[in-house]
């Protein structure tokens, strides 16, 4: 394996975690979730040439995955539109999260893809500067955003729906 790739092996294997987030915020299904996985590690990889080693690896890698996912859920949403109709999978018997968890990706899942991704960046703890950085808009709309957005769960979670 050359430096480059041993490289990005080894900070993929540290910050991996990210991809399994944004993986389980835009898909249900344990086979799309594997398709999505498998997609975004791919841009990553090809994004990786213009990675600036001067820049956060973590910051860099959201985005990459965050636009991966959303235009992923995009192709998925047309190419399902397209498909003749056939049965719905049971998205909660393939859950294995505690009960309150998977009630809150639902929740968050039934977001637009932007604010899914703000709610999954702010959730992993990011700061709001960070979350500006990888989303490419200010501070200060990311904490009215959330604000707005929390708002929006909790009332959400009280009534059941979002």
């Amino acid at each position: 394996m050359d430096s480059a790739a041993t490289a990005f092996a080894a900070l993929l294997d540290t910050h991996i975690g990210i991809v399994y987030r944004v993986v389980r915020t835009y898909c249900w299904t344990k086979a799309d979730q594997q398709d999505l996985a498998q997609e975004i590690q791919l841009q990553l990889w090809r994004a990786f040439p213009r990675y600036e080693a001067t820049r956060s690896f973590s910051t860099w890698m959201y985005r990459i995955a965050l636009n991966t996912a959303i235009s992923w859920v995009r192709y998925q949403s047309v190419r399902r539109r397209h498909a003749a109709v056939g049965a719905v999978p049971d998205v909660a018997a393939e859950s294995a999260l505690p009960d309150a968890t998977d009630a809150l990706y639902q929740l968050i899942g039934q977001l637009e893809p932007f604010n899914r991704a703000l709610v999954l960046l702010h959730l992993d703890g990011l700061r709001h500067e960070e979350i500006a950085e990888v989303l490419g808009i200010s501070a200060g709309n990311v904490a009215t955003k959330l604000h707005r957005l929390t708002q929006r769960l909790r009332t959400a979670a009280q009534q059941g729906t979002t």
